[in-house]
């Protein structure tokens, strides 16, 4: 079969080889649609990052690279290992796309995404979704329904919005701040709409504004260097400030910005992963009394973020704007990504 291979730093490669296997406990998926993650992104420009390097392979998957790419991904179940129940051949479904020890201390407590030894399908080995089949552990993959199964490839990045959502306890009618309309700070608006919260996004690029209105995920769009950000915050909020606020950018001025949109008390949740240290201004925290709290991908939100889908409460559609084939990844994926990167929000690959 055709996959999507990572050799290296700016080397990916589409290559034929050997159709996974079925085992015991798993199931075989042919790959509908995958998303390029940013991840994916910092992979291919700076990595091996999460993918491991030549003689060290992951301690859970025992692989490094090449391994195939791809994590955000749809498709329908093809065949059935033995002791698999709830699924069928046929099922569409999307993948939790973990692997995890099961012994460590946050396994055992349930923070199964915090597991000492986690590594991501896609990253750590195990197969990807920028592949035409892959095989999957019954326990990460969950049925769709009828949600379309180029919609769906965008549940995983959408499921990382809603445990940062989850994160910050926002609940309907409060009032939230988005600091960055890249393609998490879009979703991570979306959840907040769709639960019912006033959702204030700050952006400078004009394509990610304009998408942030014509999706309608935010009830209003800031660009802070066109307004004083505070100022229209506490225009917005009655003189109060917001009673959450999300840093997706992995800019330190963004999150200087959020501090200062946060109300007295607030909470503030960092969403982006920094590709370098941030300095926080310790004393609007204190004299705020905010709550400051980190995220990393998903634990048990998958159900429910499918749910939010199917049920309409959240339109996937608006988000994705562009469809290629695997032959053509890097030249109209990666490059449009890294080089033109205002133009697209959401780009899926059909293996």
């Amino acid at each position: 079969m055709k996959a999507a291979r990572f050799h290296g730093r700016k080397d990916v490669r589409i290559e034929n080889i050997e159709e996974p296997e079925t085992r015991s406990g798993t199931v075989k998926i042919a790959v509908a649609w995958c998303g390029i993650c940013g991840t994916d992104l910092h992979e291919y420009l700076e990595g091996p990052i999460f993918i491991s390097a030549p003689g060290h392979p992951h301690p859970l998957s025992h692989e490094s690279l090449p391994v195939t790419l791809g994590h955000e991904f749809s498709g329908t179940i093809e065949e059935i290992g033995d002791g698999v129940e709830g699924l069928n051949v046929g099922d569409n479904v999307v993948v939790e796309p973990y692997f995890v020890c099961n012994e460590c201390p946050p396994c055992k407590a349930g923070n199964y995404h915090l597991c000492e030894k986690m590594g991501f399908i896609g990253l750590a080995g195990g197969g990807g979704g920028l592949s035409e089949k892959v095989v999957v552990d019954q326990r990460w993959v969950h049925p769709i329904g009828d949600i379309p199964l180029d919609e769906a490839a965008l549940i995983e990045p959408l499921s990382v919005a809603h445990h940062a959502v989850v994160r910050s306890g926002a609940k309907a009618g409060d009032v939230a701040i988005v600091g960055g309309a890249g393609p998490i700070g879009l979703l991570t608006a979306a959840i907040l709409k769709g639960i019912g919260v006033t959702t204030i996004i700050s952006e400078l690029s004009a394509a990610r504004k304009e998408k942030a209105r014509s999706s309608g995920v935010a009830d209003f769009v800031i660009d802070p260097t066109q307004e004083d950000l505070k100022a229209r915050v506490l225009e917005i909020t009655g003189g109060v400030g917001t009673d959450v606020a999300f840093e997706c950018a992995g800019v330190n001025a963004v999150l200087d910005a959020m501090l200062d949109a946060l109300r007295s008390a607030g909470v503030l949740v960092n969403v982006s992963i920094w590709g370098h240290p941030a300095t926080v201004d310790m004393q609007k925290l204190v004299l705020k009394e905010i709550d400051l709290r980190g995220t990393i991908a998903y634990v048990r939100d998958h159900e429910e973020t499918v749910e939010l889908v199917r049920s309409g409460a959240i339109d996937l559609k608006p988000f994705i704007t562009g469809r290629i084939a695997l032959d053509n990844l890097v030249a109209e994926g990666f490059d449009t990504l890294v080089n033109h990167n205002e133009t697209a929000v959401k780009i899926l690959v059909h293996p």
